[in-house]
């Protein structure tokens, strides 16, 4: 295993191996040519925005609804979660405890079991901003709602058309959703969201170097691990159903400052807010090879730019992980 050791982080000592942390339904809408919103002389778009793959048949990149972002519960406690094998991208990120919560990203697809649903963070603002998507959530606390209103993040919590409760689990880990419900409520003319990450192609890439398999510490109590195997990266310890994994095509770790959202759970752990916005050093995992480089991002509505030394850094098209690992007390491993 090679350890990344970065200036003035404290780093601790992991290993590869778990040591114990604790179907969808495609979206059938789709809009006509002459519903979608461009303007004369323009092509329509032929990517998704969130993935970078291309659009295929029928589908239609410009959608009535907004690209969503449930929060996801990623604790031991969440098994087995729902729809992330339909997901466009993840985000991960840390929550109090040392615990982290997904944000998964929402378009192409809208399934119809989704969760379980969780509170939203002040650290959602950066992360979905870029795509202006609207949360799915279980609700937040107030100093959190004050926050993301201010910065004009939409969301729909409990209660509204969509959101339910499974009898079958217990609670706080029985919200769930159905997105097509959830996008019946949306309302204006069909848009398409920016792209989230700079798109490219495999053959973009710097060589880099071997790395089949990597973890991404966000604690000493959560560590997520990866392995390439048959094209893909497979989480070791996901707590996805079987057959509802997120297939990654990519995972993209990126060096965050973490500091404190300034109140509590309900357990007293400070409740930590990742600042998604500046820069930091980047960690591109594709095809089994590791390409080293920086982020960027101006202000927490910017779009993320990735470079290396020799120049600015695609992402291959498909579907991504991102890991928001603190640049303080987070760790990053990796192995051929």
């Amino acid at each position: 295993m090679r350890r990344v050791r970065l200036a003035g982080v404290t780093l601790f000592t992991l290993s590869l191996v778990l040591t114990g942390c604790g179907g969808g339904d495609d979206d059938n809408q789709s809009d006509g040519p002459e519903d979608q919103a461009t303007t004369p002389g323009k092509t329509l778009p032929s990517a998704w925005p969130l993935t970078g793959l291309p659009v295929k048949g029928d589908a239609q990149v410009a959608k009535r609804h907004p690209v969503y972002t449930v929060k996801i519960d990623n604790s031991s406690s969440s098994a087995p979660q729902a729809g992330l094998g339909k997901a466009d991208l993840v985000v991960e990120e840390l929550v109090e405890g040392g615990m982290t919560r997904l944000a998964a990203f929402y378009y192409s697809e809208l399934p119809k079991v989704v969760g379980p649903v969780r509170s939203m963070r002040a650290s959602d603002i950066g992360i979905v901003t870029p795509a202006d998507a609207t949360i799915v959530t279980s609700g937040a606390a107030q100093v959190t709602i004050d926050r993301l209103r201010e910065a004009r993040v939409k969301y729909v919590e409990e209660g509204a058309k969509g959101i339910y409760r499974d009898d079958a689990r217990s609670a706080p880990y029985n919200l769930f959703a159905n997105l097509p419900d959830v996008a019946s409520t949306a309302k204006g003319a069909a848009k398409v969201p920016a792209d989230y990450l700079p798109w490219g192609k495999k053959s973009d890439l710097p060589t880099g170097q071997p790395a089949k398999r990597l973890a991404a510490s966000f604690s000493g109590f959560q560590t997520t691990n990866w392995t390439f195997q048959g094209g893909k990266y497979r989480n070791d310890n996901t707590n996805a159903a079987e057959g509802d994994q997120f297939a990654a095509d990519t995972v993209l770790v990126l060096r965050v400052k973490v500091g404190d959202a300034g109140y509590t759970d309900p357990a007293g752990n400070p409740v930590p807010e990742t600042d998604f916005q500046g820069q930091g050093q980047a960690m591109l995992f594709h095809g089994g090879r590791l390409v080293r480089g920086t982020w960027s991002k101006k202000g927490h509505t910017g779009a993320l730019t990735l470079k290396t030394k020799a120049g600015a850094l695609k992402v291959p098209a498909g579907h991504t992980w991102i890991e928001l690992v603190p640049a303080d007390g987070g760790d990053v491993t990796f192995g051929r």
